[in-house]
């Protein structure tokens, strides 16, 4: 019966494997040349989806699962331009998919170029903002998850040295422009040569928030021949200049999606204002956060302190809704767990600054709040870009001055921005003052963010550039205190100067008695006031500028009322042990005869005199210790020769010679700084050819393996038997670089004999039998018998 099995398997022929890795090696170069040709030959003209555009199925598949289908303007005008390699600078509205205009040429362009992890950095994307930077970089995931692209984010708030380790095995990073900049300083191992592409996305916040010489910076490392995609909502001077000094003057495009357009904010989007006094605005939102309970809505305001200042005191006065705050003075990882939070809460209010104006995709945003005025209309712009975005409904609402009210109009109708006044109704409105107040007074903590607040806005209105809307010597300090809770208007240290340089220039002007006489009488009346019954609310209204007295003040007061009470002769503590200077009075040497006087030199206790005895002190008093050199013939020198005085002078002035020292050893330190990096990167270059090198090598292997036929009659070829698991082929291509490991050296405590594990060794290789292929059933039977003799 084995007989008749085996000679019908040895009859049977056995099929040739197909070359399955070539076959797709080929099909691939094949889709590469055909996507190429459709991208040359793409007008770009008439295209509405994504279907239609040239691209890879890798990316097309990326879109299809992340259900993106339809383009919008700014898509359909730059994506056809980007994908033929042009540079391009595209000015677009918020909340029109400027993302998707960058990533998918982004991801095309290294998908053409066959790009590597071997290859280094493909494409950079900078940011203004770290939201900005998480956002664009879940997008990449999201529509990129078909490539085996690497990519990075580099924002900061994180260890330096492992962003160092981690981003020279990058393809794409996308990064904000401070910390890209120290790496590129200072990371030899960071590769940028063979960048491809680069995208600067809201360039104009990247200006505004003063990185102007770091995008310099960043420009001179990178290599001329790349491709440029800058992209912004408005067109400024700044942004000119910019792209003169980023785009290709022979292939750059400017593309503008809504210039023709009639306003400059979305169609479906709302807009209301209403002119309420500074003191009402608190109220005013506590009343509609009361009104709209089941609503998405953003607040902004002008500072940080602000923002902590309202979400401690509306946390406390429980308006019915979920608060958040968000703020550029939180910490890395509380910024996430905020934008998250709010992306999926379905009913919250969150206030926050104008680090949340730009580029950030909250879904399903009611109502953009701005009780602040912005700085200008492009931010005002900015702000409502957070609703009503992919030609979704939106509401927006911004609280007025009767200063700002007309200044804010003009800058707006010279953008294009329809706006409505409304009025709100005297039964909505509810004052939070005498709550706002209390919490004031019962709360150190409250008291000191609120003085905090009202510093910062009043500082943010006075560094304004438009005085036409920003008018800060109409302020209503008093008011606006008062509307937080505080018992004054703090001082502030700008108007002590303002003050100052006033009194410095103001004329002086002579004192008579009228004057004084006028000056005294009103004192006399405080007086006289003062003599009434007065609540503690009254008191406290009537301090000014009280500082916020935190537990460590506290403490200090208690010393001092301690120390008070000691020399006012209390005897309460008569029972306590007090620490005194014990020192011999002052008097003539026949009273004190026989007796020491006390020097200070002298210890007054054990642990002074068992530090006295100590080596340290002891060497102390020897004083510095010299070490000598003997140069040929035998006379002593110092380690460190100072040259002399004279000598030194004849060389020059003292500043000058330190000016040129500095600058020597400067150049010098430089010089070899640029040594060391091009010798690092040189290591690293070698590195990634000899793994590039190396992996064509392995897929050379798997070619010609492929290509061997199976067949049984090969007798040239033995075949080995592997027992127990052990391997004892050859080292693969990835070991050849590994150093191998040294010999075990022989411990004291064993002889000469061979160990177990040699033995062991030995057997397997007895145990491995190599013979050629069987041809007949013979050779099948002595070859089973000689295993099954082994294995025994």
């Amino acid at each position: 019966m084995n007989s008749r099995s085996s000679r019908r398997r040895s009859n049977k022929q056995i099929p040739v494997k197909k070359n399955t890795k070539i076959d797709k090696r080929e099909k691939e170069a094949k889709e590469l040349d055909d996507l190429k040709k459709r991208v040359a030959e793409f007008d770009g003209s008439k295209v509405s989806t994504f279907d239609e555009l040239p691209i890879s199925s890798r990316t097309a598949s990326g879109l299809k699962l992340s259900h993106f289908t339809t383009m919008t303007d700014i898509q359909k005008a730059s994506i056809p331009v980007a994908l033929k390699g042009k540079d391009i600078l595209g000015a677009a509205k918020t909340g029109s998919g400027k993302t998707l205009a960058f990533l998918i040429p982004l991801l095309e362009t290294l998908y053409r170029n066959q790009w590597t992890q071997y290859d280094g950095l493909g494409a950079l994307v900078i940011t203004p903002t770290r939201e900005l930077a998480i956002q664009i970089f879940d997008v990449l995931r999201k529509i990129g998850r078909a490539h085996a692209f690497s990519a990075g984010l580099v924002i900061g708030g994180k260890d330096v040295q492992t962003e160092r380790d981690r981003i020279a095995k990058l393809n794409i990073l996308i990064c904000t422009p401070g910390r890209i900049l120290q790496h590129m300083d200072q990371a030899a191992n960071f590769e940028i040569s063979n960048l491809k592409i680069l995208v600067l996305d809201e360039a104009d916040r990247i200006l505004d928030m003063g990185f102007k010489k770091t995008l310099d910076a960043i420009v001179e490392h990178l290599p001329k021949e790349r491709q440029t995609l800058l992209f912004s909502a408005t067109q400024t001077k700044s942004i000119s200049d910019l792209a003169r000094l980023s785009l290709s003057a022979k292939s750059s495009e400017y593309i503008s999606a809504h210039e023709k357009s009639v306003s400059a904010t979305p169609a479906t989007l709302q807009q209301y204002y209403v002119v309420t006094p500074l003191a009402e605005k608190l109220d005013v939102l506590f009343g509609f956060l009361k009104t709209h309970l089941k609503a998405k809505i953003l607040v902004f305001v002008s500072s940080s302190k602000q923002v902590r200042f309202m979400f401690e005191t509306f946390k406390t006065l429980h308006p019915g809704i979920p608060l958040m705050h968000l703020h550029g003075k939180q910490k890395q990882t509380a910024r996430i767990e905020v934008t998250e939070r709010f992306s999926e809460s379905r009913y919250a209010c969150m206030f926050c600054t104008d680090i949340a104006a730009r580029g950030l995709d909250f879904p399903s945003v009611d109502w953009v709040i701005q009780l602040d005025a912005p700085e200008d209309a492009e931010t005002y712009i900015h702000r409502v870009g957070r609703t009503a975005r992919f030609e979704s409904n939106g509401k927006a609402l911004i609280t007025l001055t009767p200063t700002e009210e007309e200044g804010m109009l003009a800058r707006l109708e010279t953008k294009k921005v329809p706006i409505e006044k409304i009025t709100i109704k005297e039964s909505k409105k509810k004052s939070i003052k005498p709550q706002l107040q209390a919490l004031c007074f019962k709360s150190p903590e409250i008291k000191y963010l609120g003085q905090k607040a009202f510093i910062s806005y009043c500082r943010s209105i006075f560094v304004q550039k438009d005085r036409s809307i920003f008018k800060f010597n109409e302020l209503p300090a008093d008011e606006f205190a008062e509307s937080l809770g505080l018992p004054g208007a703090p001082k502030i240290k700008f108007m002590n100067s303002l003050k100052a340089k006033r009194l410095k220039n103001a004329p002086q002007a002579p004192i008579d008695s009228d004057s004084e006489s006028e000056v005294d009488e009103p004192k006399a009346e405080e007086n006289s006031d003062a003599k009434a019954v007065r609540t503690k609310y009254d008191k406290m209204f009537e301090r000014q500028n009280q500082s916020v007295l935190s537990q460590h003040y506290l403490n200090m007061i208690k010393e001092d009322d301690a120390t008070q009470s000691k020399e006012d002769g209390d005897d309460e503590d008569f029972i306590s042990v007090k620490r005194r200077d014990h020192q011999l009075p002052d008097s003539d040497a026949s009273d004190n005869e026989g007796v020491p006087r006390i020097d200070e030199s002298i210890p007054v206790s054990k642990r002074q005199a068992k530090m006295a005895l100590s080596r340290k002190a002891s060497l102390k008093s020897k004083g510095n210790s010299t070490k000598l050199i003997f140069d040929d013939e035998g006379k002593p020198h110092a380690i460190y020769e100072f040259e002399d005085e004279e000598s030194f002078k004849q060389k020059g002035e003292v500043e000058q010679q330190k000016k040129e020292y500095i600058e020597r050893e400067g150049e010098r330190m430089r010089d070899v700084d640029v040594v060391d990096k091009e010798m690092a990167k040189e290591r690293l270059k070698e590195k990634r050819r000899r793994r590039k090198e190396r992996a064509l090598v392995e897929k050379d292997s798997d070619v010609e393996s492929e290509n061997e036929e199976f067949v049984i009659n090969n007798p040239e070829k033995p075949v080995e038997i592997n027992f127990d698991g052990i391997d004892v082929g050859g080292s693969s291509a990835d070991e050849e670089d590994e150093p191998k490991p040294a010999k075990r050296a022989r411990k004291w405590f064993e002889d000469d004999e061979e160990s177990e594990e040699s033995i062991r060794r030995k057997k397997v290789k007895e145990q491995l039998v190599e013979v050629g292929e069987p041809e007949t059933l013979e050779d099948l039977e002595a070859l089973s018998m000689k295993l099954l003799s082994t294995s025994r």
